[in-house]
């Protein structure tokens, strides 16, 4: 039997058509026909990439009807963010210091 290959949120998210679908989702929930008419790929290879959001836990589908409808479960994105949040520092240091440089040029000239 073989394993399952299970995606996490990071891989998830890697690919620019996966987050894309993301986008879409963040406001309805859309039909894989929906979802499909936003790019240049096949049915399939959408469906695709909606099993890989599946299994990171990011979207969900319900059968209505003939259509699967998918909607987002955005808690998982918390991982990105509480892992992004760790750099902020490295970021607002950046920030300090140009407010710091431009303060003491404008000073210089004056």
């Amino acid at each position: 039997m073989t394993a399952v290959k299970k995606h996490n949120v990071f891989q998830a998210i890697a690919d620019p058509t996966r987050r894309e679908i993301l986008y879409l989702l963040s406001d309805q929930r859309l039909a894989i026909s929906e979802i499909t008419s936003h790019f240049s790929i096949t049915r399939t290879a959408v469906v695709k990439h909606l099993t890989i959001l599946s299994e990171a836990k990011l979207v969900s589908g319900e059968k209505v009807g003939r259509e699967k409808i998918y909607y987002l479960h955005a808690e998982p994105l918390t991982e990105i963010k509480d892992w992004l949040s760790y750099f902020e520092r490295f970021w607002d240091n950046k920030l300090s210091m140009l407010k710091y440089l431009v303060e003491n040029e404008e000073e210089d000239k004056a």
